[in-house]
């Protein structure tokens, strides 16, 4: 990771964002593995520069809708630790009242607008937040997270193509950790091309390291205020792994299957470690990043006591909300 000209009070919140993901999601793990957590959890390990580095891009009204990988997302955007805490737990404080759990969380107070584990689902949702928000000339741009499989998706093509015609001011942030689920991108597809389809509908694409938070976020910040100027929709391909499997606090291990032997490559990769050798670059000590990383426990150790205290919903109330 090069050195960067962003200011050091910029580079020092990115570093604490994902540390407090990364912190975050091995406490989930742990919680799992206890059998405390019973909800499925996708775990956002080794992605958390992508999330970060593109929700510091945009402001705090803009919207962001994500996938069934999303706790990075709703901690980037700025949601709280402790309701999302709660809701992974199934308690009546979470974000969702306690029943989504991992998968259908929200913050719409910062702009995020709704998970949904329906792959390539929430791509068209952005779109059309993005339509409101051209109608209503707010300004607002939208931004849609998803992962390669959802490329895969009718609603992938659809909706860029929709979004290019009426040049609507949103993102497709594309996190290309080379599984869909257990299959290799190349067992799924005749090759690595995920950004040549913005190309075909006449979208502007790049393709950046996702595991280098500085380049995320320049990306992001270019292709914002691109949309913010009326120029249309970007997608922005992010390369990346993550170190968990599918679903599940297992180690490098799919549904069962064990994946392709990358994972000590990636390890190599870690955005967090890349990021503090910038800070370090910089003249930020040690023990200052060391003082990061125990805050961050110390939020998210408080955000497990918050959801074990927690009340669960009321049996009685499990029709509200039901059409």
């Amino acid at each position: 990771m090069p050195d960067s000209a962003l200011p050091i009070f910029l580079l020092k919140r990115m570093y604490r964002t994902m540390v407090l993901i990364r912190r975050f999601e091995e406490q989930v793990a742990d919680r799992v593995t206890a059998g405390e957590i019973k909800t499925p959890c996708h775990l956002y390990i080794g992605q958390e520069a992508i999330a970060t580095g593109a929700c510091l891009a945009l402001e705090r009204e803009d919207y962001v809708w994500g996938g069934h990988r999303s706790h990075g997302h709703y901690l980037a955007k700025g949601g709280d630790p402790n309701t999302l805490m709660a809701e992974i737990y199934g308690k009546a404080a979470g974000c969702a009242g306690g029943r989504g759990g991992s998968m259908h969380i929200c913050a719409p107070e910062v702009g995020l607008l709704g998970t949904v584990p329906l792959v390539a689902a929430t791509i068209p949702l952005a779109a059309g937040a993005a339509l409101a928000s051209k109608m209503r000339r707010d300004r607002r741009v939208s931004v849609a997270f998803f992962g390669d499989g959802a490329t895969e998706e009718g609603h992938f093509h659809e909706t860029i193509n929709l979004a290019a015609l009426y040049r609507l001011p949103v993102l497709f942030v594309c996190e290309n950790n080379l599984y869909a689920s257990h299959m290799h991108i190349l067992e799924r597809r005749i090759a690595d091309n995920i950004a040549e389809a913005g190309a075909a509908h006449g979208v502007p694409a790049t393709v950046v390291d996702g595991n280098d938070v500085l380049v995320v976020y320049e990306a992001t910040r270019a292709a914002t205020e691109r949309a913010r100027q009326g120029l249309g929709p970007s997608l922005i391909e992010c390369s990346t792994y993550r170190w968990r499997g599918h679903v599940g606090p297992s180690w490098d291990m799919d549904v069962g299957l064990k994946r392709k032997d990358e994972l000590q490559e990636w390890l190599a990769r870690d955005p967090i470690a890349r990021l503090a050798e910038v800070l370090i670059g910089r003249g930020v000590g040690r023990e200052e990043l060391e003082n990061v990383d125990r805050e961050c426990l110390a939020v998210v150790e408080a955000a497990v006591k918050f959801a074990q205290d927690s009340p669960y919903p009321d049996p009685g109330e499990v029709l509200a909300h039901v059409l």
